[in-house]
């Protein structure tokens, strides 16, 4: 397959939060605002790139019974890495993260990159899916919280955009499903997908 569709896919074809709908808890939990949902994607970038690296060297040692555990032990290895790392270096940030850190391990989007591709694919084609999914996960991690901050607080990585307050909801809860369901319907629109 060609290196530029592998990495591409995750942005547009297959993103994962906007297309797949992978994920969606931190993407629901985390992006009340630009920079939560930024750093809630580095991570996970990090940790499927990292994963997909590693289960693409070791595919061939691992016995079937056991792939999916070891892909488990893996993903958590590197989610361990990116908790320690946060928590020593951008403290503020893993304070209001912290909760979702550990729950990368099971992100059905790094499990099933590992299981569907990286399994099955060379070390640079992995890296190459990996970053590329990841990547795309960012983008839509932060756009969802870009929207939620302007529409809920008027600033967007923590710069006034406008005077006085925004509409509670959509930093709260709620919020994140009202903006999701509208970007995944403008995005549906644009490349005219119909259910």
């Amino acid at each position: 397959m060609n290196k530029s569709k592998i990495f591409k896919r995750g942005f547009f074809k297959e993103n994962a939060v906007f297309v797949m709908l992978l994920g969606l808890c931190p993407v629901l939990g985390t992006t009340s605002s630009a920079i939560n949902g930024f750093g809630m994607g580095v991570a996970t970038t990090f940790v499927l790139v990292m994963s997909n690296i590693v289960v693409s060297i070791v595919k061939r040692q691992v016995p079937d019974k056991v792939r999916i555990p070891a892909f488990i032990v893996i993903i958590a290895s590197f989610v361990t890495v990116v908790e320690l790392t946060m928590q020593a270096f951008v403290p503020d940030l893993y304070d209001v993260l912290g909760l979702f850190i550990p729950l990368i391990v099971v992100n059905c989007l790094i499990l099933g990159r590992a299981e569907a591709f990286a399994s099955k694919n060379n070390t640079i084609d992995s890296i190459l899916d990996g970053a590329g999914m990841g990547l795309g996960f960012t983008m839509a991690l932060t756009m969802l919280g870009a929207v939620r901050e302007i529409l809920g607080s008027g600033s967007i990585f923590d710069i006034n955009i406008y005077k006085g307050d925004g509409a509670l909801v959509f930093v709260l809860a709620p919020g994140a499903f009202i903006v999701l369901g509208y970007i995944i319907a403008v995005i549906n629109k644009l490349t005219k997908k119909t259910i």
